[in-house]
């Protein structure tokens, strides 16, 4: 009796044995994995740090021969400055909120428009043109400036706010149409099939029933097109030579006098530029990645 005992019991310890082990790796693995996510942060938000760190650092500091991680002397000289009446930096933040905002809502609507048809309704050349929109979206805004270019000047759009953001709709478009694509494929087409013998027409089911129900994804694209016309500096560099009509990125260029960086005043306007789009998201943040993860799934 006690011979079949003890091969039980033997089991019964080595199965312990083996549960100690497996949580003793299993808090191995967390431990290194929470370093690499440390350093990774660490990694991360360095360049928010020094940005910040430089913004508030003195003349004498910037230029001193021997850098600090901590600046020495802390000044808010550089924000007085670029937010004073002789820096024009205050008008192109309002010239970038103008378009940021412009090329948000009409990007939006225009998508979820886009997105439906393409998703919901049978037409001829369909499936070509749901491709053309992403390849015009995967298209490099380096070879599309000059053609930019050269229509914005024949149609007399040139150093205009409306021209501007005409040609950044030419990159927001095609990925909110993407990104509303893959949502409104999740939503049943029962709700539609019902709206529609109840009388409504394919325009209330859009607006009452597809867009209130894709919330997620239409934030989504918003701060996509926000985010990408408000930082977006090539397009502005190139349609916008008048001082009047400059958005911020482009005004960033001005702290560059010859070989002279005036790294404070640069650092403080960055600092500033980098906050709307950081509010943005942390509100949205619930949204954003609900979206994200119903359109990568779907689509």
């Amino acid at each position: 009796m006690a011979e079949a005992i003890r091969p039980v019991e033997s089991s019964r310890l080595g199965e312990r044995g083996l549960i100690l082990w497996l949580t003793q790796k299993n808090r191995t693995y967390y431990l290194v994995g929470y370093l690499l996510l440390l350093a990774l942060a660490l990694w991360t938000l360095f360049p928010v740090y020094w940005q910040l760190a430089t913004s508030l650092r003195a003349d004498v500091d910037l230029f001193s021969p021997t850098v600090t991680l901590v600046p020495r002397v802390l000044t808010g000289e550089h924000y007085e400055k670029i937010l004073g009446p002789s820096y024009p930096f205050l008008r192109q933040l309002r010239n970038s909120a103008v378009v940021a905002v412009a090329t948000t809502v009409v990007s939006t609507l225009l998508g979820a428009m886009a997105g439906y048809a393409l998703t919901r309704l049978r037409f001829a050349g369909r499936t070509v043109l749901a491709r053309l929109l992403v390849y015009a979206y995967l298209a490099p805004g380096t070879i599309l400036f000059i053609p930019l270019f050269v229509m914005m000047s024949r149609l007399g759009l040139r150093d205009n706010l409306v021209g501007l953001t005409l040609a950044y709709l030419t990159f927001t478009v095609p990925f909110a149409t993407w990104m509303l694509m893959g949502y409104f494929r999740t939503v049943p087409i029962e709700l539609e099939e019902a709206a529609l013998i109840d009388g409504a027409s394919r325009w209330q089911v859009l607006w009452r029933i597809m867009v209130p129900l894709s919330g997620p994804a239409l934030v989504v694209a918003a701060v996509f097109a926000f985010t990408l016309s408000w930082n977006e500096f090539l397009y502005a560099l190139v349609l916008l030579q008048k001082q009047q009509v400059m958005t911020a990125p482009v005004g960033l260029a001005a702290y560059v006098v010859g070989d002279q960086y005036y790294w404070g005043q640069m650092m403080a306007a960055a600092t500033i530029m980098s906050l709307p789009p950081l509010v943005i998201y942390l509100f949205g943040q619930r949204w954003v990645i609900a979206g994200w993860t119903a359109g990568a799934v779907k689509d």
